[in-house]
C-alpha cells in the first residue's frame, strides 16, 4: 500500500507556507523586542509567540529561526556599537533569499531546524488531531544527534495548543533542561490552555491584530482578491491568516448561510440545520468543519459584543464600537437576539462553553455532522432564554 501524502498541518489552505512568506506586516514591536534581547545577550532558550490565530505568529517564528541559523556565532551583534560600546540591535530579521540557510529552509532541508507539529494518525491516512509524544521523541533524537555538530539549533512548535498531555510533559522536560545552543519557538493561539510550567519557562512575544493598511498589504502579498470587502475585514478581525482561510474555503458564503439559519431563532429550520451540519461531514471536508466551528464561535462572540455595545458597555472586556455587519440581515438579527447586557452575558457564556466543546470534539474525533448539529441546537436553546 502506497503512503498517503498528507497536507502540512501548519499551512493555511491557499496561502504560502510561513517559511515562504517574504514579509511580516504589522508586527514590528514583537520583532524589535526579540532583536533587542538578542543584542543584549539575553537570548532565552524558550520563546512563546502568542496572539490571535492568523496574525503572523508562525511567520515570525520562521523569520527568527532563519535569522538565528544564518548567524550562528552572534555575527548579527556586530552591526554597530551604541553609546559606550554597547551593541545596537540589528534593525530587521531579514535574511537574503540566496543565503544557504534561506534556501535550505525553503526546501525543507535545513539540518539545524526541527518543526514539531501534528503527524499522521495510527493508520497513516490522515493527520492526527493533536501532537503526540512520538513526535516529541523525534525532537529529542534531533537534539541529541545534532549536538555533536555544535552551533545553534532551532525548534518551531506549531502549534503548542495541539500538544496532548504526554507530549506537553515531554516538551516541558526539554524546557526545564534545555540543550546547549537550542532555541525553542512555541506558537500559541490560546496560551492560557498551556501548562503553567511551560509558560513560565518561556519569554512571551505578543503579536496583535493588524491595522487595515497592514492587513491589506499582507493579503496582497498572499495574492488574495476581494480583501477590501467590509465583510472580509469584519470576519477576519485583522488576522490575515483567517482572511486567507475564509477566502479559500468560501467562508463569506458559509457565514451568510449561518446567519440565514439563525434568522429564525428562537427556532431553527431543522432540515436546513441538518444540511448545513452534513456539509462539514464529507470526506476531505476537514477544512470546512474547522471553518464552520470557527464561524459559530465568531457568531456568538459578535452577539455578545453587540449586546454590550447596545448597553453602552463595549469597553468591558471586548473591543468597543458597534459591530459591523458581515452578512445581510446580521445587524437586525443581533439587535433582536442581543438587545441588552443580560443577553450579552448569555451569549458570552455560551461562547466559552461551545468553544471548549468544539475543541474536545475535534480532539476525540467526534462525528463532524453531530458536533455541528449539537452546536446549532445549543444556540437555539440559548435563544429561547432570551425571549422576544
Amino acid at each position: 500500500m502506497s503512503e498517503v501524502e498528507l497536507p502540512e498541518p501548519d499551512r493555511v489552505p491557499g496561502a504560502p507556507h510561513p517559511r515562504e512568506t517574504a514579509q511580516l506586516f504589522g508586527q514590528h514591536a514583537a520583532e524589535a523586542a526579540f532583536l533587542e534581547a538578542l543584542a543584549a545577550g539575553r537570548l532565552h532558550h524558550g520563546w512563546l509567540l502568542t496572539g490571535p490565530r492568523g496574525v503572523g505568529k508562525a511567520t515570525l517564528a520562521w523569520r527568527i529561526a532563519r535569522y538565528l541559523l544564518a548567524n550562528p556565532s552572534g555575527d548579527e551583534i556586530g552591526a554597530g556599537a551604541g553609546l559606550f560600546g554597547a551593541p545596537e540591535p540589528p534593525g530587521t530579521l531579514d535574511v537574503r533569499a540566496d543565503h544557504p540557510v534561506a534556501r535550505h529552509m525553503h526546501a525543507g532541508a535545513e539540518p539545524g531546524l526541527f518543526v514539531l507539529r501534528r503527524g499522521p494518525n495510527d493508520k497513516g491516512d490522515r493527520l492526527s488531531a493533536d501532537i503526540r509524544v512520538d513526535e516529541v521523541r523525534k525532537l529529542k533524537n534531533f537534539l541529541h544527534l545534532s549536538a555533536a555538530d555544535g552551533g545553534r539549533r532551532v525548534v518551531i512548535v506549531d502549534a503548542a495548543d495541539d500538544l496532548n498531555t504526554a507530549a506537553a510533559n515531554a516538551l516541558l522536560k526539554l524546557l526545564e533542561e534545555p540543550p546547549a545552543g537550542a532555541v525553542l519557538l512555541l506558537v500559541s493561539h490560546q496560551p492560557s490552555g498551556l501548562l503553567p510550567t511551560i509558560r513560565s519557562r518561556c519569554r512571551e512575544l505578543r503579536l496583535t491584530v493588524l491595522a487595515p493598511a497592514d492587513l491589506a498589504r499582507a493579503l496582497a502579498q498572499a495574492g488574495i482578491e476581494g480583501a477590501e470587502e467590509p465583510a472580509m475585514a469584519a470576519l477576519s478581525a485583522g488576522a490575515p491568516g483567517e482572511a486567507i482561510r475564509i477566502a479559500e474555503l468560501d467562508g463569506l458564503a458559509l457565514y451568510r448561510d449561518i446567519v440565514a439559519l439563525f434568522s429564525g431563532l428562537p427556532q431553527v429550520d431543522r432540515p436546513r440545520a441538518l444540511a448545513l451540519a452534513d456539509s462539514a461531514a464529507a470526506r476531505g471536508a476537514e477544512g470546512r468543519l474547522d471553518l464552520m466551528l470557527t464561524l459559530f464561535d465568531l457568531f456568538l462572540a459578535r452577539l455578545a459584543r453587540a449586546g454590550l455595545a447596545r448597553a453602552g458597555l463595549a469597553g468591558a472586556g471586548v473591543a468597543g464600537g458597534p459591530v459591523p455587519e458581515a452578512a445581510p440581515g446580521e445587524a437586525v438579527l443581533m439587535a433582536r437576539l442581543s438587545p441588552d447586557a443580560r443577553a450579552a452575558r448569555t451569549w458570552a457564556a455560551l461562547h466559552q462553553t461551545l468553544g471548549a466543546r468544539a475543541r474536545h470534539g475535534r480532539a476525540v474525533n467526534l462525528d463532524p455532522a453531530a458536533l455541528s448539529f449539537d452546536m446549532i441546537l445549543r444556540i437555539e436553546e440559548a435563544a429561547r432564554t432570551i425571549g422576544p
